[in-house]
């Protein structure tokens, strides 16, 4: 299985638990590693067939900016159905990191990986 991936995708959203959270938006930082098959793309040099991660991007970009997350858990669980259910690919990792949201660390999150890399 080959991999597609974005890096450090920087996206302003509502995210929290806490009050303040819920009426201020924070910085989160995505990483998408996408399973596929590259082979037919690099053959014909075709966009049509392969993961396109400018539109990846995009569309994860106004699902998180429009949504309004309690739980890190929760927004990479959604990111992930998203990107399975819109590129129909058997597998993803999604990791998501909020910078500063413990003092002395420079970021925590979560990763999640569904489907399957068979």
């Amino acid at each position: 299985m080959d991999i597609v991936f974005i890096r450090d995708l920087e996206i302003e959203c509502i995210i929290g638990i806490w009050g303040w959270e819920r009426k201020m938006p924070q910085t989160v930082n995505i990483d998408i590693d996408i399973g596929t098959d590259v082979a037919k793309a690099a053959e014909t040099e075709d966009i049509e067939h392969c993961v396109d991660y400018k539109s990846v991007s995009q569309t994860v970009t106004s699902l998180v900016k429009e949504g309004r997350f309690k739980l890190v858990e929760t927004l990479a669980d959604r990111v992930a159905g998203h990107v399975m259910t819109v590129y129909k690919v058997p597998w993803v990792r999604v990791r998501v990191s909020k910078p500063g949201a413990v003092k002395h660390s420079r970021e925590v999150g979560v990763m999640v990986e569904r489907g399957s890399r068979d």
